[in-house]
């Protein structure tokens, strides 16, 4: 991690614990310019996590996203940026491996673009991802069980936080309804977000699959911290500040181009 980047992360500490700070103040703690704390708060506002006051910053109280959306607009919007990641992330499967396909519409996509031919192993939860799978004959399907969720048309339960334990996966693609830098990756369901914690400890790789719209979003359930992906596969408008924030905690962002 850079200076800048150990410096801001720094200066976020010192707002969640006081709420506020001044540039002097910081340009004394932290031997540098004014010039280059102004430009450190001016990032950590672009990115959503202060917002500027007089002399300074103030830590920004973040909410939480807007209502689910019906899985039929979900599916609706951004379609083309859901198609293109789908399309990349099916790529990085390689003959023999196990994967999780968690529930939602990019991680339909991958499904949709799995070559037929390819014998792998598929688990998940989403029933129009088993549907599709189903017509690949080389692809080993397991569905987990559980309550169906008919607001995105999904298992979840006891039943299906039962099929994962003990389960071992090369790749796991996740979906997610809000990303935030701070806050981490979160999702509206907390069933959901239970089953997604444990899918997590059981794959060797995490990667999260979502367009950019994304990006800033909280909502309710939090799944897992930034620091915990592997690969982040997203579209090209994913803002400079949020891809610089990303790659210098380790995570590797791959941009769709359009």
């Amino acid at each position: 991690m850079r200076d800048t980047s150990k410096r801001r992360e720094k200066i976020l500490t010192l707002l969640r614990e006081q709420g506020s700070v001044q540039v002097n103040a910081l340009s004394q703690l932290f031997q540098v310019s004014t010039q280059t704390i102004r430009q450190d708060l001016g990032f950590l506002a672009r990115i959503g996590m202060a917002a500027r006051a007089y002399g300074g910053a103030v830590l920004r109280e973040r909410q939480t996203s807007a209502p689910e959306a019906a899985l039929e607009t979900k599916r609706q919007r951004f379609a083309a940026e859901k198609a293109a990641i789908g399309k990349m992330a099916a790529a990085m499967v390689a003959v023999g491996d196990a994967i999780v396909l968690d529930s939602g519409t990019t991680t339909l996509q991958i499904a949709v673009h799995l070559p037929k031919e390819m014998e792998l192993t598929v688990l998940t939860n989403d029933l129009a991802i088993a549907n599709e799978i189903a017509a690949h004959e080389k692809i080993n399907l397991l569905m987990l069980g559980g309550a169906l969720r008919r607001k995105n048309m999904s298992l979840y339960g006891s039943q299906a936080e039962h099929g994962m334990r003990d389960l071992s996966v090369d790749k796991l693609f996740l979906g997610v309804d809000g990303f935030d830098l701070a806050k981490g990756v979160s999702t509206h369901f907390e069933p959901e977000a239970v089953l997604n914690r444990m899918m997590c400890e059981a794959a060797a790789e995490i990667i999260v699959v979502m367009d950019s719209s994304k990006f800033g979003k909280v909502c309710l359930h939090r799944i897992l911290e930034p620091s915990r992906i592997d690969k982040l596969i997203t579209d090209e408008r994913i803002a400079r500040d949020v891809l610089a924030a990303l790659t210098d905690i380790g995570v590797d962002v791959i941009r769709v181009p359009l």
